[in-house]
């Protein structure tokens, strides 16, 4: 099948080279960086380099392409999305936006298209497990705890990333949206810290994020609902601190005649502190807990840096579960036309059982307990 990548950062260089595998590829990116990095790994991979906000451009850019995977910054996602359904193509998302993708379904369905949307880590994995198990069990509450977090502690934040500061700064000043009692609530985002004790890891903090988005929606039969995001103690000190004192305002401000806002300055100037190295050794770790009457199941992954392929935990854990589901689309394993997010994909057994084969192959492997 003949594949467009869209947008050739740390995760996409690895999707589109997990896909090569099995496809025919092209990667398309504004960096030239990008992409060169991207063929000095695989040069059989195409490459296009086009400024992916130029949506009219879309039009012909996918003309040659079965199936599109879109890989761009979050705060494009949404148009990105929507203008690769009305050029009628199938598409694997993982951009993380703000708006509401079910909200195209309606396109999706008109065009005759598949789309699995919000396919990575979380979420993704953990709509993929709630959307099996509320197959099989009444699930009365189900909470996701998820970070990405550097294996060497450097001070001040202990904290890189493998994608954008403003997509990361962008989960630390949503609002988080909850179910509790069978209500949406909505809380600061940051707000109710805890700990928790990891095997190998050793204790994180726990915070409100935003990563329920569509569970809200798709199983409010499941009357109590949270996700949190995990970071090393001390992190959310410093991102609050941050916060509070102006660093993320988007309006902005004039300095000796130059008008910049806060967002673009702070998120410059993290680039740098956040910024993964190629080589540099991470982990993923995660835990899903579904709650029954009579029994609770708990998902939980540990992953690292892949020193053999010098690929980082996070691309892989999130990359490889888009580019599964990409291949559930292209071998036609599910092909309802609409928008899907991953719970709605992962209640098929077929679907779920490939996605997490796909995985373990790849050596990203989710353990499994009941008690």
């Amino acid at each position: 099948m003949n594949i467009g990548v869209l947008g050739a950062g740390m995760v996409g260089r690895v999707m589109a080279l997990d896909l090569a595998k099995q496809h025919s590829v092209t990667s398309i990116d504004v960096s030239e960086n990008n992409l060169q990095l991207l063929q000095q790994k695989n040069n059989s991979i195409k490459i296009i380099k086009a400024d992916l906000k130029n949506y009219a451009s879309y039009k012909n850019l996918l003309t040659p392409f079965d199936l599109i995977v879109t890989a761009v910054p979050g705060f494009m996602g949404f148009d990105t999305l929507k203008t690769v359904i009305d050029c009628e193509k199938n598409v694997a998302d993982i951009c993380f936006f703000p708006e509401n993708a079910l909200e195209l379904d309606a396109l999706a369905k008109e065009k005759n298209v598949t789309v699995i949307t919000d396919c990575g880590v979380a979420p993704g994995m953990s709509n993929y497990i709630i959307g099996r198990y509320n197959e099989e069990i009444k699930i009365d509450a189900f909470e996701i705890y998820v970070g990405g977090l550097p294996k060497i502690r450097k001070k001040p934040f202990e904290y890189k990333a493998p994608f954008s500061p403003v997509d990361v700064i962008e989960e630390y000043t949503r609002p988080a949206r909850l179910m509790e009692n069978g209500n949406i609530v909505i809380k600061p985002a940051l707000t109710e810290r805890d700990w928790m004790q990891f095997d190998e890891i050793g204790t994180l903090e726990t915070f409100n994020t935003d990563g329920l988005r569509s569970l809200l929606f798709t199983m409010p039969h499941i009357k109590n609902q949270k996700e949190k995001t995990l970071r090393y103690p001390g992190h959310i000190d410093l991102i609050i601190a941050l916060k509070e004192s102006g660093f993320f305002n988007t309006e902005k401000i004039k300095i000796d005649g130059n008008e910049i806002s806060p967002l673009q300055f702070t998120s410059k100037i993290l680039f740098n502190e956040w910024k993964l190295a190629e080589d540099e050794e991470e982990l993923t770790v995660m835990k899903v807990i579904l709650k029954s009457a009579n029994k609770t199941i708990e998902y939980n992954l540990l992953d690292r840096y892949d020193a053999a392929t010098k690929t980082s935990s996070m691309s892989r854990t999130t990359g490889y579960t888009c580019t599964a589901s990409a291949n559930l689309i292209a071998k036609n394993l599910f092909n309802e036309k609409g928008v899907f997010p991953p719970e709605l994909v992962g209640k098929n057994k077929n679907a779920f059982d490939f996605v997490m084969n796909y995985l373990s192959e790849r050596n990203v492997t989710w353990k499994k307990k009941e008690y």
